[in-house]
């Protein structure tokens, strides 16, 4: 079945000035066509969610979602809170996270440097792909590694990881000790779109495990943990330990016919992640891509 797009958009609140746009996970729908697409078989499918802080006539939103309707629903929903002035901020390069920017274009929509050379390398897939991101609006602020922000009274940190993407951007907001961890983490698993840097990544996230912070809204997750106010800190070992486990297949080939239950067996005894049926496909790409990378090097 399919759905108009954004019509099935859910607007959470897990805090005070924090709201959050969330989309998908919904079983038998389709939001874009019925063939194969990144936006149904990717953000749809897992389920997206894009945000904002808001405090006063101000608003930050971290990302700018699945298409440009769901942009717009988030521009529409601010603008009634009475928001007067936006800036987005782009978690990373990937289609779910940059598909509604033209709807933000008079706003300033800051990236870091990494985020900004991806663009540009991959603006003609990005502006060609299905569905189209066309145009694809640049970001017009850049900045290196960290950044502070204020909106109305809030301040909020971006800060720069090299996980799941090298050119990752996450939020720290003080005022609800929370990271805003785009793509970094996902629940059920990482998706590996970078199968040759996964030890750069285990790196950041060991890096990412020590920082102080209470609590973690990941891009794609459970719609309640999400509105509960995100995921406790094993997240991130979750996800550690099943990073870990993919670099083992090389060794262990056997472990690639395990179903992704089995295979992240550990990682959802932490209690960080919960099983989700449609994320047994990622596990099957990133299996497959990691095997892959491992045979080009060989």
């Amino acid at each position: 079945m399919s759905v108009q797009l954004g019509s099935t958009m859910k607007v959470l609140r897990p805090y005070p000035n924090v709201l959050a746009f969330y989309d998908g996970r919904i079983p038998g729908v389709r939001a874009h066509s019925e063939g194969p697409n990144w936006l149904d078989d990717g953000a749809f499918t897992l389920g997206t969610a894009s945000y904002a802080i808001v405090d006063g006539s101000e608003a930050l939103v971290y990302d700018t979602h699945m298409s440009i309707a769901h942009a717009q629903i988030v521009r529409e929903t601010l603008e009634r809170l009475g928001v007067e002035r936006m800036t987005v901020v782009l978690s990373h390069w990937h289609t779910d996270h940059v598909a509604g920017n033209a709807v933000f274009s008079d706003c300033e929509i800051i990236a870091n440097t990494f985020t900004e050379q991806a663009l540009k390398a991959n603006r003609d897939a990005l502006e060609g792909g299905d569905p189209p991101i066309n145009p694809l609006i640049m970001p017009n602020r850049i900045f290196e590694t960290e950044m502070t922000l204020q909106i109305g009274g809030l301040t909020v940190e971006l800060r720069h990881l090299d996980i799941h993407s090298f050119d990752e951007t996450v939020l720290y907001m003080p005022e609800h000790d929370v990271v805003f961890a785009g793509d970094t983490l996902e629940d059920t698993v990482t998706y590996v779109s970078e199968p040759d840097r996964l030890d750069a990544h285990l790196v950041d996230l060991e890096r990412f495990a020590g920082w102080s912070f209470n609590k973690i809204l990941p891009n794609h997750g459970s719609v309640e943990r999400i509105q509960a106010g995100g995921y406790d800190r094993n997240f991130i070992e979750a996800t550690r330990i099943y990073v870990e486990k993919l670099l083992q297949l090389e060794a262990h080939p056997d472990l690639a016919q395990q179903d992704l239950q089995t295979f992240a067996a550990e990682a959802l005894a932490t209690g960080g992640v919960e099983y989700f049926e449609a994320y047994e496909a990622v596990h099957q790409s990133n299996v497959k891509s990691v095997l892959e990378a491992g045979r080009k090097r060989a």
